[in-house]
């Protein structure tokens, strides 16, 4: 995956079919990040009818972007070695089948099991789509493709949060999932046509399989924590066991990549400050835009009353909120610098998060996650910015499958930790747990706008890559990346 992303312009003729394949690629990819917030709207009707508890509800987020983060890095090294065109085939066959097996769910392990494999397919397809963009355009044309890629997956949030409500209040909740089957048999047929076979790849390798379970079940130790405590309590055996064996497995995952012979990443990148910095505000910014989503969808339906097509509708200011965040961003984090813009993002979330914190009722709700809402806009383009507008240009495609990752983490964590903290809320029992969930986001962000202020480089002083003449400026930087997901 990360070598076309860093590979000169070839001579041969451009493909006449490449616009057809973006289109089809990139409502693929919409595919994959919308079903992260079409999920969150459905949350209380599944607890509802399938009896399901806090935790479990909160796994059905977590368990789709764990696995879909945890096997990122490693579905990008498949695409490599066995093919894109096979990765994205394979990828579609399994999500569709996946999505049946969670729409026909009749018990939470079902469920369960059905979005963990969700986010397998995840974690195959959209690399490997990102793949086939990346050396399918060259020049120009590649830059213009890119910026469409990462508009599909920003829309992906408002049109899930909408969507979610249409077929929950519909149909019903199954079909957040049964949705995925049509669209991604017609995608698998389209581009199977589109698609010429292609010999494999001479690239030799093997695939680092031991890496990623380590660092999937190090990120799944810490979730499990985190959820637990909300119910049993943060000073517990169980919760510090979890706790260590997350630590240890991050170890050892540190030790596997810096033994192995075809590691999934080199983790020396994660020490330099621009990288170091990226992942920090991506993994916060997503975390606090699940925490939105899930409190929000909790608050909404189960202690306001609205039905999830209202909910839906409610939230869809919030979703535009980031779009507008991001992109305003994206037209001044030039000429600001990102230490600046990622401080002011963060802390701009953090007044947003504090306002449902202490004023109550949907007024004060809708307009805080707005306002919270276009702060981590803010934060999703300067972490991108940040973490690959100062490295070498061959590592550009490994520091953006490092972003990625810490995406998906962050969406983990974030609802791991906001469902501990509102456990009573979401329960029914009253709505304390909301305002300290809210405040708690409010918090995380304050805290990591003065670890971003310390971490963050200056892109005007050479220090940011111990040389003179190896830094690229921030707007080419900007587009070379794709972007966050969603």
């Amino acid at each position: 995956m990360t070598e076309p992303m860093a590979s000169t312009t070839g001579t041969a003729s451009p493909d006449p079919r490449r616009w057809k394949i973006l289109g089809i690629v990139g409502v693929a990819q919409l595919m994959l990040i919308l079903d992260v917030t079409v999920v969150a709207i459905a949350l209380p009707h599944m607890g509802a009818e399938l009896g399901l508890e806090r935790e479990t509800l909160t796994w059905v987020v977590s368990g789709y972007t764990l696995a879909f983060g945890g096997l990122l890095l490693l579905g990008g090294r498949a695409a490599d070695l066995f093919g894109a065109r096979r990765l994205v085939l394979l990828g579609l066959l399994l999500f569709t089948a996946a999505s049946l097996v969670a729409g026909l769910a009749a018990s939470g392990p079902m469920l369960l099991g059905g979005r963990v494999v969700q986010g397998l397919a995840a974690a195959m397809l959209s690399p490997a789509a990102l793949s086939l963009i990346v050396t399918t355009f060259e020049g120009d044309e590649r830059n213009k493709a890119l910026g469409i890629w990462s508009a599909l997956g920003g829309s992906g949030a408002a049109l899930g949060v909408l969507l979610g409500g249409v077929l929950t209040a519909g149909p019903g909740w199954p079909w957040v999932f049964f949705i995925n089957i049509p669209v991604g048999l017609i995608l698998f047929v389209a581009l199977r046509a589109q698609l010429p076979p292609k010999p494999r790849p001479a690239t030799r390798g093997r695939l680092d399989v031991l890496g990623a379970l380590l660092v999937t079940a190090a990120t799944g130790a810490l979730t499990y924590a985190l959820i637990r405590a909300g119910d049993r309590g943060w000073a517990t055996a169980t919760t510090a066991i979890l706790l260590v064996a997350a630590v240890v497995l991050y170890a050892a995952f540190v030790v596997r990549q810096r033994t192995a012979a075809g590691p999934l990443m080199d983790v020396r990148l994660l020490i330099r400050r621009p990288v170091a910095a990226g992942t920090l505000l991506i993994l916060v910014a997503t975390a606090l835009m699940i925490m939105v989503f899930f409190l929000g969808t909790f608050y909404l339906q189960d202690h306001r009353g609205y039905g999830p097509l209202a909910t839906g509708l409610l939230f869809l200011p919030v979703a535009l909120a980031t779009m507008v965040g991001a992109s305003g961003a994206g037209r001044v984090v030039g000429r600001t610098g990102p230490r600046l813009l990622g401080v002011a993002g963060l802390l701009v979330a953090a007044a947003g998060m504090a306002v449902p914190a202490f004023w109550g009722g949907t007024l004060a709700m809708v307009l805080g996650v707005g306002i919270a809402a276009a702060g981590t806009g803010v934060v999703f383009v300067v972490a991108s910015a940040t973490a690959l507008g100062q490295i070498e240009p061959h590592e550009a495609g490994l520091a953006s499958g490092i972003v990625s990752t810490f995406h998906e983490f962050g969406a983990s964590l974030g609802a791991a930790v906001v469902s501990s903290m509102a456990a009573v809320s979401i329960a029914g029992i009253d709505t304390s747990g909301f305002s300290r969930g809210f405040a708690t986001g409010a918090v995380v962000a304050v805290a990591a706008a003065a670890l971003a202020f310390l971490v963050t480089p200056d892109p005007r002083s050479r220090r940011l890559t111990g040389a003179p003449g190896r830094r690229r400026p921030m707007e080419e930087a900007r587009e070379e990346d794709p972007g966050p997901a969603y």
